[in-house]
Protein backbone atom coordinates (compact mmCIF):
# COMPACT_ATOMS: atom_id res chain seq x y z
CA UNK A 1 0.00 0.00 0.00
CA UNK A 2 1.08 3.64 -0.13
CA UNK A 3 0.33 6.46 1.37
CA UNK A 4 -0.05 10.28 1.22
CA UNK A 5 -0.25 11.92 4.51
CA UNK A 6 -0.62 16.01 4.16
CA UNK A 7 -0.01 18.23 7.20
CA UNK A 8 0.83 22.17 7.59
CA UNK A 9 -2.86 23.19 6.79
CA UNK A 10 -5.05 25.70 9.01
CA UNK A 11 -6.80 29.25 9.36
CA UNK A 12 -4.34 32.43 8.38
CA UNK A 13 -5.11 35.70 7.99
CA UNK A 14 -4.93 37.67 4.42
CA UNK A 15 -1.36 38.36 3.53
CA UNK A 16 -0.21 35.30 5.87
CA UNK A 17 1.54 32.39 4.76
CA UNK A 18 1.54 28.60 5.14
CA UNK A 19 3.89 25.15 3.96
CA UNK A 20 1.73 22.87 3.20
CA UNK A 21 3.60 19.53 2.91
CA UNK A 22 3.35 15.89 1.92
CA UNK A 23 4.90 12.76 2.72
CA UNK A 24 4.35 9.01 0.69
CA UNK A 25 5.04 6.37 2.46
CA UNK A 26 4.70 2.53 2.22
CA UNK A 27 6.33 0.41 -1.02
CA UNK A 28 7.31 3.13 -3.23
CA UNK A 29 9.64 1.46 -6.66
CA UNK A 30 9.77 5.15 -8.04
CA UNK A 31 7.79 8.65 -8.58
CA UNK A 32 7.31 10.19 -11.60
CA UNK A 33 6.02 13.52 -9.71
CA UNK A 34 3.99 15.04 -6.82
CA UNK A 35 2.09 17.68 -6.89
CA UNK A 36 -0.76 19.76 -4.99
CA UNK A 37 -4.85 20.24 -6.37
CA UNK A 38 -7.29 21.98 -4.25
CA UNK A 39 -11.00 22.32 -4.35
CA UNK A 40 -13.15 24.56 -3.10
CA UNK A 41 -16.56 24.73 -2.28
CA UNK A 42 -18.54 24.57 -5.01
CA UNK A 43 -15.83 24.33 -7.68
CA UNK A 44 -13.60 21.45 -9.55
CA UNK A 45 -10.89 20.46 -8.42
CA UNK A 46 -7.93 22.31 -9.94
CA UNK A 47 -4.08 21.78 -10.14
CA UNK A 48 -2.30 24.46 -8.02
CA UNK A 49 1.46 23.06 -8.38
CA UNK A 50 3.39 20.19 -9.35
CA UNK A 51 7.23 18.92 -9.55
CA UNK A 52 8.74 15.93 -11.96
CA UNK A 53 11.03 13.90 -10.00
CA UNK A 54 13.44 15.85 -12.51
CA UNK A 55 12.69 19.41 -10.30
CA UNK A 56 10.69 20.31 -13.59
CA UNK A 57 7.15 23.12 -11.91
CA UNK A 58 4.25 23.32 -13.00
CA UNK A 59 1.59 26.23 -11.19
CA UNK A 60 -1.63 27.70 -11.93
CA UNK A 61 -1.94 31.22 -12.96
CA UNK A 62 -3.54 32.34 -10.19
CA UNK A 63 -0.62 31.39 -7.52
CA UNK A 64 2.62 32.16 -9.85
CA UNK A 65 4.79 34.28 -8.29
CA UNK A 66 3.21 33.62 -4.72
CA UNK A 67 3.31 29.87 -4.45
CA UNK A 68 6.56 27.92 -4.13
CA UNK A 69 6.50 23.92 -4.68
CA UNK A 70 9.97 21.98 -3.74
CA UNK A 71 10.79 18.08 -2.87
CA UNK A 72 12.93 16.42 -1.02
CA UNK A 73 13.35 13.03 -3.11
CA UNK A 74 15.33 10.88 -0.22
CA UNK A 75 11.83 11.32 1.77
CA UNK A 76 9.44 11.46 -0.73
CA UNK A 77 7.94 14.29 0.40
CA UNK A 78 6.67 17.83 -1.36
CA UNK A 79 5.99 20.75 0.21
CA UNK A 80 4.28 23.69 -1.05
CA UNK A 81 5.10 26.92 0.08
CA UNK A 82 2.23 29.56 0.29
CA UNK A 83 2.94 32.99 1.02
CA UNK A 84 0.68 36.31 0.19
CA UNK A 85 -2.51 34.17 0.76
CA UNK A 86 -5.90 35.63 0.04
CA UNK A 87 -9.47 34.68 0.73
CA UNK A 88 -9.82 32.84 -2.69
CA UNK A 89 -7.23 30.30 -2.17
CA UNK A 90 -9.23 29.01 0.52
CA UNK A 91 -10.15 25.19 -0.15
CA UNK A 92 -8.97 21.76 0.61
CA UNK A 93 -5.47 21.07 -0.56
CA UNK A 94 -4.99 17.42 -1.97
CA UNK A 95 -1.80 15.47 -2.04
CA UNK A 96 -1.38 14.16 -5.55
CA UNK A 97 1.58 11.55 -6.38
CA UNK A 98 2.25 9.71 -9.60
CA UNK A 99 4.35 6.63 -9.05
CA UNK A 100 5.44 3.09 -9.55
CA UNK A 101 4.72 0.80 -6.56
CA UNK A 102 7.05 -2.27 -5.86
CA UNK A 103 3.86 -4.52 -7.04
CA UNK A 104 3.15 -2.12 -10.54
CA UNK A 105 6.15 -1.21 -12.32
CA UNK A 106 4.84 -1.70 -15.25
CA UNK A 107 2.89 1.54 -15.43
CA UNK A 108 2.40 4.50 -12.99
CA UNK A 109 -0.74 5.11 -10.51
CA UNK A 110 -1.93 7.84 -9.21
CA UNK A 111 -2.37 8.47 -5.55
CA UNK A 112 -4.17 11.18 -3.20
CA UNK A 113 -3.87 12.22 -0.28
CA UNK A 114 -6.70 12.54 2.56
CA UNK A 115 -6.26 16.60 2.07
CA UNK A 116 -5.60 19.44 4.67
CA UNK A 117 -7.85 22.57 4.98
CA UNK A 118 -6.23 26.28 3.94
CA UNK A 119 -9.27 28.34 5.18
CA UNK A 120 -7.47 32.57 4.83
CA UNK A 121 -9.39 35.22 6.14
CA UNK A 122 -9.89 38.90 4.65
Amino acid sequence: QVQLVESGGGLVQAGGSLRLSCAASGSIFSINAMGWYRQAPGKQRELVAAITSGGSTNYADSVKGRFTISRDNAKNTVYLQMNSLKPEDTAVYYCNADLYSYGTTWYAEDYWGQGTQVTVSS
